[in-house]
């Protein structure tokens, strides 16, 4: 483990703030792979003082919302059916599409903000925005708000525990439970106040 991630310490540090960018894009987009793998490094990176703890925080969030950009428009643009034919390219099915659709019907625009604090949605939620053409700049907002706290929680990770890693394991896993229930209230807050607005015209 400590071999796997010298190797992703040096290949960000060899990058710099471009390779944060372009992977964070990757993996907002149609690549799975973990955001912790690229911004916990780059956090430790900024505790040696070879990055700005900033900067790194900034081109993570600018490399997600591009990622979920080109999903939405892939998704506005090209239609479902396209999506489902060469999606199985990138490990995409029905399935996760069907996932993906349930959850954004059920929560609404807001699920693109709660839709990036849980693992595996973060991926996909923008695709069912972008097939019900969700209003840009609402869909951007919400994606800058819910990919910079996740990002902003991994930079500290890295930034205060990079060299421990069984204390990274052990609050990464806390962190993200806590994000789930945070998620869960969030929506029922949500929905309860738009519940209330319409009841009280």
């Amino acid at each position: 483990m400590q071999t796997i991630l010298h190797l992703l310490v040096e290949s960000i540090n060899t990058f710099g703030y471009f390779g944060i960018f372009f992977l964070m894009f990757l993996e907002s987009s149609f690549i799975p792979f973990p955001s912790e793998v690229v911004m916990i490094p780059a956090g430790y990176l900024a505790h040696l003082g070879e990055m700005n703890f900033f900067l790194v925080i900034l081109c993570g969030i600018l490399g997600s919302l591009f990622g979920a950009l080109l999903n939405y428009y892939l998704a506005l643009f090209l239609g479902r059916e396209i999506l489902l034919k060469y999606g199985k390219y990138v490990f995409f099915d029905a399935k996760t599409m069907e996932k993906m659709e349930t959850f954004f019907a059920k929560h609404g625009h807001i699920s693109t903000f709660s839709g990036r604090l849980i693992p595996v949605v973060r991926q996909y939620i923008s695709l069912p925005a972008g097939l019900g053409r969700m209003p840009l700049a609402r869909f951007c907002l919400f994606t800058t708000l819910g990919a910079g706290i996740w990002i902003a929680i991994l930079t500290t990770l890295g930034y205060f525990l990079g060299q421990n890693e069984e204390l990274l394991k052990e609050y990464l896993h806390w962190i993200t439970f806590g994000l789930i229930v945070f998620v869960f209230f969030g929506i029922a807050l949500y929905v309860w106040i738009g519940r209330y607005r319409r009841e009280s015209k």
